[in-house]
């Protein structure tokens, strides 16, 4: 491998047919160059999606009451139930693996009757009813004032938290939100933070359009009583939210004397079984890009060994000539895997780089769209430790594809080599 007479000779042999070279190398090329842009898509796509989840705690269930459908110790069986404050603390009490318990209530949307009047400007926002440990759960920004604390929930105080669009809506534009006042449903509330929403998608800018006070000034300012309109649960890290479902489930239900069979009576959403469903998508992509290239990749290298097997016939004179010079078969058998292994990672190295090109210019496209673009793709990059995986393929596939020719041209005897015209 280090003798400059054996480079020499491989050099020579594959630019005695350039043009046959490069159609040969391309299989090659080409394979190496889909399996990367197929897994830097995967990655891409990926990282897009997992990006609308950033600052989402996904191992979190939401919860609400729905009539139930089962009679239940002398209970009708259609019936409307809510949930109470006492629920919350039932479940904290009953669960010590959920990291939080959140319960919340909602009046109006953006979409609905004005709910919201700031000087001669009114408008409709959703307004949410909220403890502190949301900010943890769903993603903002609180990039003026603070967030709902703990002293806001024990002092039923009337503060509220806006978001971007509420401000577009309501102040001018150099107006200073914090320390103002707006009215909701005609109770005024002093504004002590503004937030950014992190959220992509459709309902981004709704997202901006949110109003958040404290849970306990809700249910006191809108005659709520006790009564909880939905819940948060988060579980701790080393817990799934989904093992614990089935059991909060029952203990809800156990509370409002529900049916245990009523599967319609309490209505639940799973975010942290539905992140793992994305999940698994996506490990079905990349298995699927890993078969799509590889498969590319063996007809390319199918191809070599076809060509070294046409080169072989066309230089069974010289092998004779050497054979009878003295060479052994391993010298032979080693200047065609040579050849072969030389033209295969070569072709490989250039299908990498020229993906790696064009991933780079993809990601310069995409760091120059603006931040709140509702891209779905991010980021699109293949691991170090693949691109290694793919040099040891290429040196494997070198060798499968001189294996045959090599040992084809060893098998020639040289008298018989020699009488070749």
């Amino acid at each position: 491998m280090f003798k400059k007479d054996n480079w020499d000779e491989i050099l020579q042999a594959l630019t005695a047919n350039v043009f046959r070279t490069i159609l040969t190398a391309f299989g090659v090329f080409w394979g190496i160059f889909i399996l990367v842009i197929l897994l830097a898509a995967g990655n891409g796509l990926e990282n897009g999606v997992k990006k609308g989840f950033d600052g989402i705690a996904t191992n979190t269930m939401f919860m609400w009451s729905q009539t139930t459908s089962k009679a239940y110790k002398g209970l009708p069986k259609v019936r409307r139930y809510d949930f109470r404050n006492s629920d919350v603390a039932s479940l904290k009490e009953a669960f010590p693996d959920l990291l939080y318990v959140s319960p919340r209530n909602q009046l109006g949307d953006f979409n609905g009757t004005n709910n919201v009047v700031r000087g001669t400007k009114t408008s409709a926002f959703t307004i949410y009813g909220d403890y502190p440990e949301l900010i943890k759960q769903q993603p903002m920004d609180i990039i003026k004032g603070r967030f709902l604390n703990q002293q806001d929930i024990q002092e039923r105080r009337k503060v509220a938290v806006i978001g971007k669009g509420v401000i577009t809506e309501l102040y001018g534009k150099e107006e200073e939100a914090v320390g103002t006042y707006v009215k909701i449903n005609g109770i005024n509330f002093m504004v002590v933070g503004v937030y950014n929403s992190k959220q992509q998608g459709g309902n981004a800018e709704q997202e901006q359009k949110n109003i958040f006070i404290p849970f306990t000034t809700f249910q006191q300012a809108f005659n709520y009583g006790d009564k909880v309109g939905w819940m948060a649960l988060t579980a701790k890290d080393e817990t799934s939210i989904t093992d614990l479902k089935p059991k909060i489930l029952e203990k809800i239900k156990a509370l409002h004397s529900v049916n245990p069979a009523d599967e319609r009576a309490v209505g639940n959403f799973d975010l942290y079984e539905q992140f793992n469903k994305v999940q698994s998508l996506f490990n079905i992509l990349k298995i699927i890009a890993y078969f799509v290239g590889t498969l590319v990749l063996i007809s390319g290298v199918i191809g070599i060994s076809n060509i070294m097997l046409i080169v072989v016939k066309e230089r069974t004179k010289e092998i004779g000539i050497r054979r009878a010079l003295g060479a052994t078969p391993a010298a032979i058998r080693g200047q065609i895997l040579s050849e072969s292994i030389f033209l295969t990672i070569i072709s490989g190295m250039l299908g990498i780089a020229v993906a790696t090109g064009i991933i780079a210019l993809l990601n310069m496209a995409l760091d120059s769209m603006p931040p709140n673009s509702n891209t779905m793709f991010a980021n699109p990059s293949v691991d170090l430790g693949v691109v290694f995986v793919a040099l040891l393929i290429l040196v494997g596939s070198g060798l499968l594809a001189g294996l045959i020719p090599a040992q084809t041209a060893i098998n020639v005897k040289p008298i018989d080599a020699l009488r070749t015209e």
